[in-house]
């Protein structure tokens, strides 16, 4: 397959302008290559700028990587906290019921205090003790 010459005559343009056509003629001249290349043979920029690709697809990967070891991270954290919680209501809701055990028992000795004082005070006014 030919190519068509690049060669263009540009006699009255002022030489910044020149300098564009010419960059942008390059850049035209390797879109085609490319295209027509099948494989993919890496162009001046790539080595210019030291695989800067290569280096963002490993930083992308790298964030993508601590961002799922940080979201493991949290979601541990996150069971740990609630098992904790969980475990604190339980021990409380263990204190609580003994707590009110105790409270009940203690009323039925106050209420068998109350009696014992009942029958006391009968036995005494029976008795014809008074003050």
């Amino acid at each position: 397959m030919e190519r068509p010459s690049l060669e263009i005559n540009l006699p009255n343009t002022p030489e910044e302008g020149k300098l564009y056509v010419v960059d942008s003629l390059n850049n035209l001249n390797k879109l085609t290559v490319c295209a027509e290349d099948s494989q993919h043979v890496p162009d001046e920029e790539d080595e210019h700028t030291g695989g800067t690709a290569a280096y963002t697809t490993w930083s992308n990967i790298r964030n993508q990587c601590l961002f799922v070891v940080t979201l493991i991270l949290t979601l541990i954290v996150s069971l740990a906290l609630v098992s904790f919680v969980i475990f604190l209501i339980i021990q409380t809701r263990n204190k609580m019921d003994q707590l009110s055990s105790r409270l009940i028992s203690e009323r039925k000795n106050i209420e068998e205090l109350k009696k014992m004082n009942d029958v006391i005070l009968k036995h005494l006014n029976q008795s014809g003790f008074k003050e």
